[in-house]
């Protein structure tokens, strides 16, 4: 087959293996947010998400995964001289661990069928930005090859990874002073009904 039809299929399916994980972590978050809804609401929510996650994982991520790390081998296969590249040292690094990212979700995921709640909404919302700044990196890696000053691309992504934890933890402030207000709107308009 070739080249550039190996590569074009690597690179779809890395798209839905990326979009499998974006989407899962965010289905895990859903799961457990919905921990503390009154039954019946817990139950039929919780029950829904599993199946999304099931779907989901063994239907598009999975598979994907799988697909986009044989083409990127066949890729390699091809082209050996890639493997004597600096640049292709860090991707690799990145990649093994998005292979690590893709395992601990495995983790979770087992975890959340069996309905065990580990971590909070919270972590998971921080936890889903790990695959963002895999992304970046990936993209920027492969872009720019060895073009890129290895030091400062990686004092970047560090930065840009804080700056993602921090917009996090800065929208569960937001979302607290929100839940806040409204609470206390209640407790006045129920003062003022009495």
């Amino acid at each position: 087959m070739d080249f550039l039809y190996i590569k074009a299929l690597h690179i779809i399916f890395v798209v839905t293996w990326f979009a499998g994980l974006f989407y899962i972590v965010r289905l895990f978050i859903y799961h457990t947010e919905a921990e503390t809804k009154l039954e019946p609401a817990k139950t039929i929510l919780q029950t829904q998400y599993k199946l999304m996650s099931k779907r989901l994982w063994y239907i598009i991520t999975w598979p994907s995964a799988i697909l986009a790390s044989i083409f990127a081998f066949w890729m390699l296969y091809q082209i050996p001289g890639y493997l004597y590249q600096p640049w292709m040292h860090v991707k690799l690094t990145f990649v093994f661990s998005l292979y690590f990212y893709h395992g601990f979700c495995q983790k979770i995921y087992n975890k959340l069928q069996k309905d065990i709640i580990k971590y909070s909404a919270f972590k998971l919302r921080i936890f889903n930005e790990i695959a963002t700044v895999i992304l970046f990196a990936v993209v920027f890696l492969v872009t720019l090859k060895s073009a890129i000053n290895w030091i400062w691309g990686v004092v970047g992504i560090i930065l840009f990874g804080i700056l993602l934890m921090l917009s996090v933890r800065l929208y569960k402030k937001i979302k607290a002073k929100r839940s806040w207000d409204k609470t206390e709107k209640e407790v006045f308009k129920n003062q003022d009904n009495s």
